[in-house]
Parts: C-alpha cells; sequence; structure tokens
C-alpha cells in the first residue's frame, strides 16, 4: 500500500520529481565519465609497457635482473618450457633474447635495445603484429628487423633502409650485422617507441654469438590479477637456478605510478561525491519544506509519522533508482563512442605528455564495473540523504506544520 501510494506521489508534481531524478542522473554520468576515464588510462598505461613488452611475468637465470647482460643468459631447455606450460593458469611462453647495441645509420647512432624473438609466438602474447605501422611483420627464417618509429625517425631512416647494429655478444665476443628494416613498429608509449629493435631469435643469437641462448622466458597468464601468484607458485619450482618476477618487481616504478594514480582518483571521486551529494540534498530539502503543509494535514487526518516517513523514504528510493538507472543508460552511448574514439591530444600540450612518457591520448574504458558501481554509490548516497526527510517527519507538529 505505502509503495503504491509513493509511486502515485512521485508524479503528483511531476516538476519536482524530474528536477531531484536530474540531479541523480548528472551525478551519475559524471561519475561514470570519471572514473571510466581513470581507469581506461590506467589500462592503457600497463597494456603499453606490460602486455607489450615485459609481459606479466619472466623467468631468468638467477641474478640476471641487478645484472643484464648476455653472460647471465641461459640454455634453451625443453624441460623447463615444458614444466612451466604444464601451468593451467597460464596461456603462453615466449622466448627471448635481449641486449643493448648501438643502431647506427649512414649519419646518426643511438644507443637501443636488441630484442630477439619468435615473431609467432610473440605476435601472440604482444599483438607485435598488430603495431606495425609501415612494411611487414616479421618471419623466423628473416634476417631483418623491425624498428620503433621513433629511433627509425632519430636516424632518419625508413622501411628497407639498411640499419647498422653495434655491441658486445655472449662472453665479451664483437656483434656486429647490417639488416635491413622491413617494417616499422609504433607503441603507445613514447618511451617505449624511441630504442627497441626486433630480430628473428635464430638471427640474434647468431648477431651475439649466443647459441640456444635465452635471458628471458616471458609467460602469459590467462588473469593478469593472478601474476603475483602464479609467480610465487613458479617460484618454488624453479629456484634458485631461476629467478621468476612479475611486473610489479620487475617495474617497481609503473607500479608506483599506477597505485599513485588510483589515489588519487578516490580524492577526485570523494571531492566528485561531495558535490554531488550537496546537489541532491538540495533538491530533497526543497521537495521537504515545499510539502510542509501536505505533511500536517497527513498527520492530523491520522496517519503515523513513521508511516509517512516510510513513505517518504520509498518516494526517494523510487526516484533515485529512476535517476541511477537513466544515468547508467544515457552514459552508455557517451562511453562507448569515447571508447571507440579516444581524446586526441596536440600541440604543446601532447609534447608534455610525451615528455613525461605518457601517450597523449585520453582512453576510456567499458568495464561494466564502472558502470553499475558507479549508479550504485550514487544511488545509496541518494538515499543516505533520505534520512532528512524520515527525522524532520518522525518529529512533525502538525499544526505547526500546517501553518508554515
Amino acid at each position: 500500500m505505502l509503495l503504491k501510494l509513493a509511486w502515485r506521489n512521485i508524479w503528483r508534481n511531476k516538476k519536482r520529481t524530474y528536477i531531484t531524478m536530474c540531479s541523480i542522473v548528472f551525478a551519475v554520468i559524471l561519475s561514470i565519465l570519471l572514473d571510466s576515464i581513470k581507469k581506461g588510462l590506467l589500462d592503457k598505461m600497463k597494456e603499453n609497457v606490460v602486455s607489450i613488452y615485459t609481459g606479466y611475468i619472466q623467468i631468468h637465470k638467477n641474478g640476471y635482473w641487478d645484472d643484464r647482460t648476455l653472460d647471465n643468459s641461459f640454455e634453451w631447455q625443453p624441460a623447463l618450457v615444458q614444466s612451466t606450460e604444464e601451468n593451467k593458469d597460464l596461456r603462453y611462453v615466449i622466448p627471448r633474447l635481449e641486449s643493448f647495441t648501438l643502431a647506427a645509420s649512414e649519419s646518426y647512432s643511438k644507443g637501443c635495445m636488441v630484442v630477439g624473438i619468435d615473431p609467432e609466438k610473440e605476435s601472440r602474447v604482444t599483438a607485435l603484429d598488430e603495431k606495425l605501422d609501415k612494411g611487414s611483420y616479421l618471419s623466423p627464417s628473416d634476417k631483418a628487423v623491425l624498428v620503433t618509429e621513433g629511433l627509425a625517425n632519430y636516424l632518419k631512416l625508413d622501411v628497407n633502409d639498411t640499419l647498422v647494429l653495434i655491441g658486445q655478444g655472449y662472453r665479451g665476443v664483437s656483434a656486429a650485422g647490417k639488416y635491413p628494416i622491413k617494417g616499422l613498429i609504433k607503441f603507445g608509449s613514447p618511451e617505449l617507441n624511441k630504442g627497441l629493435v626486433y630480430l628473428p631469435l635464430k638471427e640474434s643469437q647468431h648477431l651475439f654469438a649466443a647459441k640456444n641462448k635465452l635471458t628471458a622466458l616471458v609467460l602469459s597468464p590467462a588473469d593478469p590479477e593472478k601474476s603475483q601468484e602464479i609467480a610465487q607458485a613458479l617460484a618454488l619450482k624453479l629456484e634458485p637456478e631461476y629467478e621468476v618476477m612479475n611486473w610489479q618487481t620487475m617495474m617497481p616504478e609503473l607500479d608506483q605510478v599506477i597505485e599513485g594514480e588510483r589515489r588519487e582518483n578516490v580524492i577526485f571521486q570523494i571531492v566528485l561525491y561531495m558535490l554531488i551529494a550537496f546537489g541532491i540534498f538540495g533538491t530533497i530539502l526543497m521537495m521537504t519544506l515545499e510539502r510542509q503543509y501536505e505533511f500536517g494535514v497527513m498527520v492530523a487526518i491520522g496517519m503515523k509519522n513513521f508511516r509517512l516517513s516510510t513513505m517518504v523514504i520509498l518516494e526517494n528510493v523510487l526516484i533515485s533508482i529512476l535517476g541511477a538507472t537513466g544515468g547508467i543508460l544515457l552514459s552508455i552511448p557517451i562511453v562507448l563512442y569515447l571508447f571507440a574514439y579516444p581524446i586526441q591530444l596536440d600541440g604543446k600540450l601532447a609534447e608534455a605528455y610525451e615528455k613525461f612518457g605518457i601517450e597523449p591520448i585520453f582512453y576510456f574504458s567499458i568495464a561494466p564495473k564502472v558502470f553499475y558501481s558507479q549508479g550504485l554509490v550514487v544511488f545509496f548516497l541518494a538515499l543516505f540523504l533520505s534520512l532528512y526527510p524520515f527525522v524532520k517527519i518522525s518529529k512533525l507538529n502538525p499544526v505547526s506544520a500546517m501553518h508554515a
């Protein structure tokens, strides 16, 4: 009975109801957009560095990470690969051989990281082939390289030009080679885009005189959120000969940046919710004061204060549900559009972002949690603010209310 009365009451004064609903709708849309852009930026930051380059978990020879030289590489062992592939929590295991060299063209030179890869396996895990901006992708038998776009621009090189690599190989031997550029790779991370060269694994082993050697096995977990647990389980099996590291251990700076951004996001959301709360409370206060006479009459003719308070609470619950649902539904097409067409920064603002190693693009997330979590928060916030009319009506004096 009270629910039916509450539903009828909210449509008796449609203007008042629409004002309250609009304040909730606007609040939900605003909070969803803020959460979507923050989550989108953090997820993209992690993807640009972690999933594209280091991977979520790596296996090295013990001591390699503190002294990343080819002398700390390890022998390719099918038994080691098989033991990791048997782990049901892992999808792929990809081999790599990495070393620093000097990359040179006819007139320019620059230090870079040479990454020896299995092109087919690499494309499954890091989707490296999808980052190809120009030219064609590597095949396992190629004696050619893929170069990141930033490095190619610095060296004034293009597809089919020759890149010279000079460095030190395994056990201190000289490593030098000339390779045609088969394709240019473009990464989202400006830092990665400035200094990576990819070679087929066999050719990189030949270049560095490191036959059958690897510096890392990169592991791709089925659930990236469980990477730390998987790394700890593997470490118990493989230590002390090998070290197993998750991405947080390999890149603590990135982990700290992401955690810092998340904390900052929480602060922004608290401030936003405070602003939202004042807006919603204003409409609830207006509604309560406008209906003082009505409430006084209802109590005077015999309606209990508690039942009247409960009915008003139900009214606010219904309005909150309608407002939160409307906000979620209206935000979906907006976020979907921004997800498909991220905001591209340009000019000096873009340059400023790139100087800090951040891609100058605002990405948005379409994770379901972004929508329902913010809708629920605003709904419960509106519900909490409904305690004001509940307390006000429970203490209502009908005579005073009718003469107000």
